[in-house]
């Protein structure tokens, strides 16, 4: 992990597709084998997430190599994010502009060095929203990811299974910024 490390923003997939496809393997190896996480699952995800409004993402370089990434969307006030939580939501909770964390992922010799958090905090310093949520499975890394998306301010607020192949998620949500920081 020597060298320089470079976060890198786009706004449309086609530059950043097979890279994000690249690390999203490598990151999610130990999960490939389960129809939610195989890989052209994920490949079918990305391209529909892309299309979504507000898409944007940052990949973290280092020595020109993908090492990690996020990205997210806006989430319209009927989206299926919304209508898909497991509780039902507060009148009005669907009206404040939020963007939606779709994927975060480190690959391993980069994992425990931050860098998840310094492209979280890069992808939403140029978000327009007042809230980003997240979907997190509760048992990864035995409690530790959902432990750690606390330390970063998320919290726990409802719950959903995105498909029948899936796990159900906690959902997760946090101001973009704190009052006063624009």
């Amino acid at each position: 992990m020597t060298g320089s490390l470079e976060l890198r923003h786009f706004q449309q997939i086609a530059p950043a597709r097979q890279a994000l496809i690249d690390t999203y393997a490598d990151v999610r190896a130990p999960l490939l084998h389960l129809p939610n996480y195989a890989v052209p699952t994920f490949a079918e995800r990305l391209d529909r997430h892309a299309g979504e409004p507000g898409w944007g993402v940052v990949i973290g370089y280092a020595d020109g190599e993908p090492v990690g990434y996020a990205y997210a969307n806006t989430l319209a006030v009927a989206d299926r994010w919304w209508t898909r939580m497991a509780e039902p939501l507060p009148d009005g909770f669907t009206d404040i502009p939020t963007a939606a964390l779709k994927e975060i992922g480190v690959r391993g010799p980069w994992r425990g060095t931050g860098l998840a958090r310094r492209i979280h905090d890069e992808l939403l310093a140029r978000r327009g929203e007042e809230r980003v949520t997240l979907l997190v499975n509760p048992s990864a890394g035995d409690g530790k990811v959902q432990a750690l998306y606390g330390s970063w301010g998320y919290r726990d607020f409802n719950a959903q299974q995105p498909s029948p192949e899936a796990p159900r998620l906690t959902a997760m949500i946090r101001r973009i910024r704190e009052e006063g920081q624009r």
